[in-house]
């Protein structure tokens, strides 16, 4: 194996004509730079100079073997600024996925951070509704609503975002259009449009605070989306329930009121792969996320209807419990 710390001062000798301008050149002793140039003669079995007048003059093998040493340290420049380019997160790759209601809502301000201060950076969106079991098709930041089996996620850290309680969409002429917040327990006999095509966590979540409330609800009708629910409950065919996110844009005609007793709460976690979380994308990732997120809030706990259309191992275990 050739030393490129003395593939370096071999080629300072070849351009500097002599060991003294060399070591002059790199700060070191001749003899340092002596015993270096003697070392790579030893290692490569090659003379690589020969005596000219007072200094040095480098062999057709010394050369030779200063071009190849040329393109050598050429490439590993390159590779040392890649590697500082990836510190600094200059350049590189980041995986971002996420469920469909926090699309819209959320990535235009993390996009438009992220392209903005790292426009290097590759950005790979996928839209998830739920965590995949396969560790390859993982993300480095996954905004996620359900919690993961953290036994079966080693290297990954979950951090909560937001708890976003569920609204009651209801046509505007619904007799509840005008209250408050409505009790779950009295939407029981009302025509029931839902809105979840992988009946993940969000819809198990909505079907338990029902059963708590004595009833199972009634789906008569099966959307696969929150977009096409919303324009049925808008033709007055039914209402539906979904997250408070979900109902950021609500077709007119429609009205969103909070349901109670029980409250259906699901969390909001960005879930992140531990060996990227110290890099300036994922940082800034995660940093506008929190930051999305307390302005959702704030604007949900203030007495808004809904909240504007804003952007935002091991476990935050106590704040992710409700999810």
């Amino acid at each position: 194996m050739l030393d490129t710390h003395r593939l370096r001062i071999f080629r300072s000798v070849v351009a500097s004509g002599s060991v003294q301008a060399a070591a002059a050149n790199l700060g070191y002793t001749p003899s340092a730079v002596s015993q270096h140039v003697t070392a790579l003669a030893r290692e490569t079995g090659l003379a690589l100079f020969e005596r000219a007048g007072r200094g040095l003059r480098a062999t057709a093998a010394g050369l030779l073997l200063a071009e190849q040493a040329d393109a050598i340290l050429d490439r590993l420049g390159e590779a040392e600024a890649v590697i500082a380019d990836l510190k600094a997160g200059r350049t590189g790759a980041l995986s971002l996925s996420y469920f469909a209601s926090v699309g819209a809502a959320w990535l235009p301000r993390v996009v438009r951070r992220l392209t903005g201060e790292f426009p290097g950076v590759r950005l790979d969106l996928a839209l998830r509704e739920w965590l995949p079991d396969d560790a390859g098709a993982r993300s480095d930041v996954q905004i996620a609503v359900e919690r993961p089996d953290f036994a079966a996620w080693p290297g990954f850290t979950a951090h909560h975002l937001l708890d976003d309680p569920y609204v009651a969409v209801l046509p505007q002429a619904h007799p509840f259009a005008d209250r408050s917040e409505i009790e779950l327990a009295e939407l029981a006999g009302e025509r029931w449009v839902d809105n979840d095509f992988a009946r993940g966590w969000c819809r198990r979540n909505l079907v338990e605070a029902c059963t708590a409330a004595g009833f199972r609800p009634p789906f008569h009708i099966e959307a696969h989306d929150y977009p096409t629910a919303l324009a049925l409950v808008a033709a007055g065919i039914g209402i539906t329930v979904l997250p408070e996110l979900g109902a950021a844009r609500l077709p007119a005609g429609t009205r969103a009121v909070r349901v109670v007793s029980p409250v259906p709460v699901r969390s909001i976690l960005a879930v992140v792969r531990d060996a990227v979380a110290h890099t300036p994308p994922v940082r800034a990732a995660c940093e506008e996320l929190r930051a999305i997120a307390g302005e959702t809030t704030r604007v949900v706990t203030s007495g808004s209807d809904l909240p504007e259309p804003v952007i935002s191992g091991h476990t935050d275990a106590d704040s992710t419990a409700r999810g």
